[in-house]
């Protein structure tokens, strides 16, 4: 009994590779049941012992590819020893899930029409990884809850608005310069969260401060000339980006 249990879902991964081949060609309008048994090489009544229609087929290969990345992203997460570099393995990994891995996952969510499984499915991962990223930064910084969350909130936000910028110049150069950006944010707002931890909360700042000031100019202070250009060039190409749009 248990090896026809393995032997059903060994068949059902095969019909979910046919089905990633046709995505991975860029015909993602093509997925059908008819095309998955063709490329399978099985018959139709196959199929539809594992999956009811297109839709179901595209949904579940929605969900195994993006569980193999939330898997990959989050392995490589966990290896990162500060919360720095913790954000750095998030923004360098989502950055070559997308030359990698864009085209099929655009292409799923367009034709899956990001039905209310797969919203669901990828609402929960991001709670889950929002919830992670709040403990590390009340552990590691001293900070409360109330505290981490709108940080962990920006900082995690910013990765979406980066990889929309990646999409509309996908080159390798510009994918370094954004996470290099990303970086000098993530570093910023910790450090400015760590120096407010620090004062505590009853504290005042020093007299005469503007920390928004103070911190962009710390920032420019401790930047390289390289950096500063990338993190210029990164800026403009930004704000014309959205000139366009």
């Amino acid at each position: 009994m248990r090896s026809d249990r393995l032997a059903r879902a060994d068949r059902r991964e095969e019909l979910l590779d046919a089905a990633l081949d046709l995505v991975a060609g860029g015909d993602v309008e093509s997925v059908s049941v008819d095309s998955v048994a063709d490329r399978a090489g099985v018959s139709r009544s196959l199929v539809y012992k594992h999956f009811a229609n297109r839709t179901e087929i595209l949904t579940a290969l929605y969900e195994r590819e993006s569980t193999r990345l939330h898997d990959k992203l989050a392995a490589d997460v966990v290896s990162a020893r500060s919360l720095e570099e913790k954000y750095r393995a998030l923004c360098h990994g989502s950055l070559a899930a997308a030359k990698e891995r864009g085209q099929i996952f655009d292409g799923l969510r367009s034709a899956a029409g990001m039905n209310k499984q797969i919203r669901n499915v990828q609402r929960d991962r991001d709670r889950q990884t929002s919830a992670a990223y709040v403990r590390l930064t009340e552990r590691e910084i001293g900070v409360p809850r109330e505290v981490a969350e709108p940080v962990t909130a920006l900082l995690l936000g910013a990765i979406t608005p980066m990889l929309s910028l990646w999409h509309a110049r996908p080159t390798e150069q510009y994918a370094a310069e954004l996470e290099d950006a990303y970086m000098c944010l993530v570093a910023g707002t910790l450090g400015e969260l760590r120096l407010r931890a620090d004062r505590g909360p009853s504290s005042p700042p020093p007299a005469g401060e503007d920390d928004l000031s103070q911190w962009m100019t710390q920032r420019i202070e401790q930047a390289s000339p390289d950096q500063l250009r990338r993190i210029t060039r990164t800026l403009v190409q930004a704000l014309d980006d959205a000139g366009r749009t």
